[in-house]
């Protein structure tokens, strides 16, 4: 089995004797130790399990390791910076958006991927964006608010040059 090398959060990582068909959410969970993309359905149909792969969203359930070796990938884990939250994991703090939580951080990297796209988005590019994420809990409305707030505090320190 190959040795594949990775590029996540900004760090190299290397894993020996990897199947190439392993799915990219258990390279992340079991070889580098960062669990906060969840397992849920594995059919990449909850988003729980959501990540960037080169700025883009996808379902790491499905992606096979070896599709992805050497480009950036970021995970929830990697979002904040130099210790500082980013803003949508600030916004779901403040707007009180977790119940169970299990789904939260797909759902912020699904909102993540679109803020980059769209640094102010409306409320129907926002539920078209999260749309492949589910909430057991129902949150949506709660989660809607949170990636506005989000877009708006990008947007103010944008203006102010931060």
């Amino acid at each position: 089995m190959p040795t594949i090398r990775f590029k996540v959060n900004g760090r190299e990582h290397t894993v020996k004797d990897l199947d190439p068909s392993t799915p990219l959410l258990w390279v992340l969970r079991d070889s580098l130790g960062l669990a906060g993309a969840k397992f849920g359905c594995g059919l990449g149909m909850c988003g729980a399990c959501t990540v960037h792969v080169d700025g883009q969203p996808v379902r790491s359930c499905l992606t096979p390791a070896s599709s992805v070796a050497e480009k950036p990938i970021t995970t929830i884990e990697g979002l904040a910076k130099d210790g500082k939250l980013h803003p949508l994991q600030e916004a779901w703090i403040e707007h009180d958006v977790a119940q169970c939580g299990y789904c939260q951080t797909g759902q912020i990297m699904s909102a993540a991927a679109l803020l980059e796209e769209n640094s102010k988005p409306s409320a129907e590019d926002i539920d078209m964006a999260m749309a492949g994420n589910l909430c057991r809990c129902g949150t949506y409305i709660r989660i809607r608010e949170a990636v506005q707030a989000a877009a708006q505090k990008l947007d103010a320190s944008k203006e102010s040059g931060q």
